[in-house]
C-alpha cells in the first residue's frame, strides 16, 4: 500500500510516473516539526535502516548522517556526507513493522539515522516542501518493489554493454585505441568496448572531434565496429563560451542557458575554461541539447556517459574576482596559523562552492526556481535529455548511456558508475555495499570504476576487482591520468585476469537473463542476504556477501594477502570454485559459518538449492557467445528449472 502526503509546496521532480492521490491525514511513523523544518522517527534497539542509493559506509545506514545534494567530490572516504549522486528512498526494518518512504525533494535535505541521537532518525529540510511516499508491505522486497512500480521501468542498455570495456583519462588518438584493442585481442581477453574521455573532444568541446587526435573520425569508428568494439564518448555539462563554436552559439540565440538574478548568463569554468550551462530543466533546452548527441550517433557511435553534471564547477567568473580581491588583504603579512588557513580555504573554496549554486535560476515548469533549490535535478535531466532524444533519433536501437549525478527518475534514461573512485581496498568494499541500494532505487545498470578511478593500482587488488565485477551490469576499467595504467594486459598474471573475464563472457546469459527480469518485474539484481533469508537474524549481520540474481550467491575477497574469507551461508548451497569458465571445483557447503579459501585468481560462486547457473562458452565479444549450447550448473535440480531470458540484444 502507497500512500502520499505533502509538506509545504513542493516542486515537482517528474521521478513518479504513477498518479496517486494525496492524504490528509498526518504522516505515519514520522512526526513533523514545522518549525524545526524535521521528520523524527523514534528508532527501536535492533531497528535497520536500508537504501539511499550512492552514499558511504554500510548496507545498513543506521549510525551516519547522508546529506541529498548531488556532490563533485572524488575523495569518498568515510566522513563524506554527500556523493554525486540523490536517491532519497529508504525502508525501516524494525521488530514490529516495516515501512519504505520516498523523500520526493530536489532541494538539499539529510538524513541523520542515529548520528545526532543514536535513537532518532531525524529527516531535515532546508526547505520544507517534499512530497512524502509512504509504503507499506510483507517485506522489504514486497516494499522495494511497490516503489518500483510507481517510478517507472529501469533503462535498459543494448547487450553488448554487459561486455568489459576499457577506459582511461585520456586515450589520445587513434593509434593508442587501435594499441587498446589489439593488445586485449593478442592476450585472447575478451573486450567489447573502449571509452573516450574528455581529450578526443576539440579543446574539450561538447560534440566537437579532435582533427588532430581522430583525424577520420567515422572511418575510425566503423574500423572499431568491423572488430566488433564500441567507442563510448563522454559529454559534459558545461558548453564552452566560444564564437563560431555552434552549440554555444545556438544556445545563446535560442536562450537556453542558466542565468543569473540580473538576466545575464552565468559565466563558470569547467574543463574548456569558461562555459554556461544548459537550462536542462528548461523542456525548449532539454529537447536542443538531447538532440546535438545526432552528431556523433550519425558517426557511428551507440554509446555515451554524461559526466561533470552535479553540475561540477570549477569557478564562477563572479566568484573568482571576489577571491582575487580577498587575496589582496594577504599580501605583505605574516600570516600566522589562522591567517594562512583562512587564505587556503578562500582558494580551496573555489571550486564547487555554495554561493556558486545560488548565483543562478532555471526556467522549469513555468516558473523560475534557484540553482539550489532543485540542484539534484541537473544532472538527472540531462541525462533525460539524451534518453528522450535516443527515442526520437534511434527509435529502433538501443543506446548506451549513464551518468555520474542522477535523481531517482533519472534510472529510466541511464544507468550510473559511482564516479572518481579510489584504488582502495575499502573503495572494493564499499563498491560491494552500494549495488542493492542503488538497485532498490531503479538503478540496475550501475558499477564502479573497477580497480579505482584514482591513486594507483595493485595487481592483486586489480584481480579481486575484477572477480566482484564480472558481476555488475556495467564492467569497465577506468583510471585517471597521471595514475598507474590499468590495463590487463600489462600486469603479469595475464592468464588470470584472462580467465577471469572469460568467466564473465561465461556469465552473460545469466546476468542478463536476471537484469531483463529485475527489470520487468520491478525487482533487484543485487540483494544483501536478510532481504531474502528474512528469518535469519544473522544474515542480517552479513553486509560483504550478496545475493546476484534468482540462483547464486558471491562472497567476494576483499582484503590484502588474504587466500580466503569467512562465510556465513543461511542455507546449504553449492559451491563453485572458479578459476576459468571451465576450470572449478564443486561441493557441496552446509549452512552456518565457514572460512572458504580463495586463491587470487579463484571467484567463489555459492548456488543456490533448487536453482540452476547457466554457462556458455566464453566469446570474444558479446554478441558472439553462443545461446544455444549452456551448460546448467545446478543444486538439487535440472536446468530446465531455470527460466532463461533472451533477446537480440539491441531492438527496444
Amino acid at each position: 500500500m502507497i500512500r502520499k502526503y505533502k509538506i509545504g509546496n513542493p516542486i515537482e521532480t517528474d521521478s513518479v510516473v504513477v498518479d496517486i492521490g494525496l492524504e490528509n491525514e498526518v504522516i505515519p511513523y514520522f512526526e513533523k516539526n514545522d518549525e524545526k523544518k524535521e521528520l523524527a522517527l523514534l528508532l527501536g534497539k535492533d531497528d535497520q535502516v536500508y537504501g539511499l542509493g550512492e552514499t558511504v559506509r554500510g548496507i545498513n545506514k543506521r549510525g551516519y548522517i547522508y546529506t541529498s545534494f548531488c556532490a563533485d567530490d572524488p575523495n569518498h572516504t568515510e566522513d563524506k556526507r554527500s556523493l554525486y549522486a540523490a536517491q532519497n528512498f529508504f525502508v525501516v526494518w524494525g521488530v514490529n513493522s516495516v515501512f519504505g518512504m520516498y523523500v520526493d525533494t530536489p532541494g538539499r535535505v539529510s538524513f541523520d539515522i542515529g548520528y545526532s541521537d543514536k535513537d532518532y532518525f531525524l529527516i531535515d529540510f532546508e526547505d520544507f516542501d517534499a512530497y512524502i511516499y509512504v509504503i507499506e508491505g510483507l517485506d522489504v522486497l514486497d516494499i522495494v518493489k511497490q516503489f518500483r512500480g510507481i517510478i517507472g521501468k529501469s533503462y535498459i542498455p543494448p547487450r553488448w554493454a554487459f561486455g568489459f570495456g576499457q577506459s582511461r583519462w585520456s586515450y589520445m588518438n587513434e593509434q593508442e585505441v587501435r594499441e587498446v584493442v589489439d593488445n586485449y585481442d593478442k592476450q585472447g581477453i575478451p573486450i567489447d568496448s573502449v571509452y573516450l574521455d574528455i581529450d578526443y573532444m576539440e579543446r574539450y568541446k561538447d560534440f566537437t572531434v579532435s582533427d588532430e587526435r581522430f583525424p577520420e573520425f567515422e572511418s575510425f569508428v566503423k574500423e572499431m565496429a568491423d572488430k566488433n568494439i564500441h567507442l563510448v564518448p563522454i559529454i559534459d555539462a558545461g558548453v564552452k563560451i566560444e564564437e563560431g563554436y555552434d552549440v554555444y552559439e545556438e544556445g545563446v540565440k535560442n536562450d537556453y542557458f542558466c542565468k543569473k538574478e540580473n538576466g545575464d548568463k552565468l559565466v563558470a569554468a569547467v574543463w574548456p575554461g569558461k562555459v554556461h550551462f544548459p537550462d536542462f530543466l528548461n523542456e525548449d533546452a532539454r529537447k536542443w541539447f538531447g538532440d546535438k548527441y545526432k552528431v556523433l550517433l550519425d558517426k557511428g557511435i551507440d554509446g555515451f556517459w554524461n559526466d561533470m553534471n552535479e553540475p561540477a564547477i570549477f569557478y564562477t567568473e563572479d566568484h573568482l574576482k571576489e577571491v582575487f580581491e580577498q587575496l589582496h588583504d594577504f599580501e605583505g603579512k605574516n600570516l600566522d596559523i589562522e591567517s594562512f588557513f583562512n587564505m587556503q580555504g578562500i582558494v580551496g573554496g573555489l571550486a564547487n562552492n555554495d554561493e556558486d549554486y545560488r548565483r543562478f535560476y532555471h526556467e522549469y515548469k513555468g516558473k523560475r526556481y534557484r540553482h539550489d533549490k532543485v540542484h539534484n535535478l541537473f544532472g538527472y535531466n540531462m541525462t533525460r535529455a539524451a534518453g528522450e532524444a535516443f527515442e526520437r533519433l534511434s527509435p529502433d536501437k538501443r543506446i548506451l548511456m549513464f551518468s555520474r549525478s542522477s535523481y531517482i527518475g533519472m534510472h529510466r534514461y541511464g544507468g550510473v558508475w559511482c564516479g572518481d573512485n579510489k584504488s582502495w581496498w575499502s573503495h572494493l568494499l564499499l563498491n560491494i555495499q552500494q549495488m542493492p541500494a542503488l538497485n532498490m532505487c531503479g538503478f540496475l545498470y550501475s558499477g564502479a570504476d573497477v580497480g579505482g578511478f584514482g591513486a594507483d593500482v595493485t595487481e592483486d587488488l586489480l584481480m579481486r576487482w575484477i572477480e566482484f565485477g564480472i558481476f555488475t551490469p556495467l564492467f569497465r576499467d577506468h583510471s585517471a591520468k597521471g595514475t598507474r595504467r590499468q590495463e590487463l594486459y600489462r600486469f603479469k598474471d595475464t592468464t588470470g585476469f584472462r580467465n577471469i573475464i572469460q568467466l564473465r563472457y561465461a556469465l552473460i546469459p545469466y546476468l542478463y537473463s536476471e537484469f531483463m527480469k529485475a527489470v520487468n518485474n520491478d525487482e533487484m539484481l543485487f540483494k544483501p542476504l536478510c532481504f531474502e533469508y528474512s528469518q535469519d537474524e544473522m544474515a542480517r549481520e552479513v553486509e560483504d556477501q550478496l545475493l546476484v540474481g534468482e540462483s547464486i550467491m558471491i562472497a567476494p575477497v576483499y582484503k590484502q594477502n588474504a587466500k580466503g574469507r569467512y562465510v556465513y551461508l543461511p542455507e546449504d548451497m553449492k559451491l563453485c570454485r572458479f578459476r576459468s569458465f571451465d576450470d572449478y571445483d564443486v561441493e557441496v557447503i552446509g549452512k552456518g559459518h565457514h572460512f572458504i579459501s580463495a586463491e587470487l585468481n579463484e571467484v567463489l560462486v555459492f548456488i543456490r538449492k533448487g536453482h540452476a547457473l547457466p554457462i556458455a562458452a566464453p566469446a570474444s565479444r558479446t554478441e558472439k557467445i553462443d545461446y544455444s549450447d549452456l551448460k546448467y550448473e545446478c543444486y538439487e535440480c535440472q536446468g530446465e528449472d531455470y527460466d532463461l531470458y533472451t533477446d537480440d540484444g539491441i531492438s527496444r
